[in-house]
């Protein structure tokens, strides 16, 4: 596979790895073949190190002593754990910005709400809101709570979200909520936007791993999220293509 330029080689097989924890080729238990990632990304075995260093901190993985990594536990409640920390973790952020909101914050995120209402492609809507995300934990997360944050991310792919085409009518709602929270300065109602998004994701993303088999679905799975739910990009492509997006 030809290596993609402008991207870390380290963070192209943790992408991989992702990839293939999310569409179920690698499954709770099963050993990370070095040698296969290697030869299908091109790459040496010192970014797969690198990699497994970050995801065994992130909790993904686990290495064991002349054994090798191993997934770690990936279920139903992985994905949840993973939003849920992601609600708490941003909302600490916009909390923070709910009790001393800048007047360019605030002219930062109402030209940002207009883009978010303007946006009709899932793909727009997508990279506004993380735009809407990094303009508040730029400016309100400290480099601790930016780490922590970025780890609970990884289970989050974007690129799933950039192809979900209810996702602009389902997450519209929590920002204009979180906006007007951090207009007013309320802090616990801009945590609880947060929160609640990130909630909705999960069910969202759980819907999608049911019904792609990586999880088995109860008989009312399709209860959980109505709509019509898009595909992991990529997750029909070779063993050798990335396609989680950090």
């Amino acid at each position: 596979m030809p290596k993609k330029y402008g991207i870390k080689e380290k963070d192209q097989v943790v992408s991989h790895i992702l990839n293939l924890v999310l569409t179920g080729k690698l499954r709770s238990g099963d050993r990370v073949d070095r040698n296969e990632i290697a030869i299908g990304l091109g790459v040496s075995r010192v970014p797969i190190q690198e990699a497994l260093v970050q995801l065994e901190h992130d909790g993904i993985v686990s290495t064991r002593y002349h054994r090798g990594a191993f997934v770690e536990r990936f279920d139903e409640a992985t994905v949840l754990e993973h939003h849920e920390l992601d609600g708490l973790l941003n909302g600490i952020a916009s909390a923070r910005a709910a009790a001393n909101p800048t007047p360019r914050i605030l002219g930062q995120l109402d030209a940002l709400m207009r883009s978010l209402r303007a946006a009709k492609e899932a793909r727009a809507f997508s990279e506004i809101a993380a735009e809407y995300r990094r303009t508040i934990n730029d400016e309100y997360a400290g480099p601790r709570l930016h780490a922590t944050i970025r780890a609970s991310q990884n289970l989050i792919p974007r690129v799933f979200w950039m192809t979900y085409q209810c996702g602009r009518d389902e997450m519209l709602p929590f920002y204009e909520d979180e906006t007007s929270a951090i207009q007013r300065r309320d802090p616990e109602s801009a945590r609880a936007a947060c929160v609640s998004r990130s909630n909705l994701m999960a069910q969202t993303m759980l819907a999608e791993l049911f019904r792609r088999r990586v999880f088995s679905a109860p008989d009312d799975i399709g209860q959980v999220v109505p709509g019509n739910l898009g595909v992991f990009a990529g997750a029909d492509r070779t063993r050798s293509e990335p396609s989680v997006a950090l």
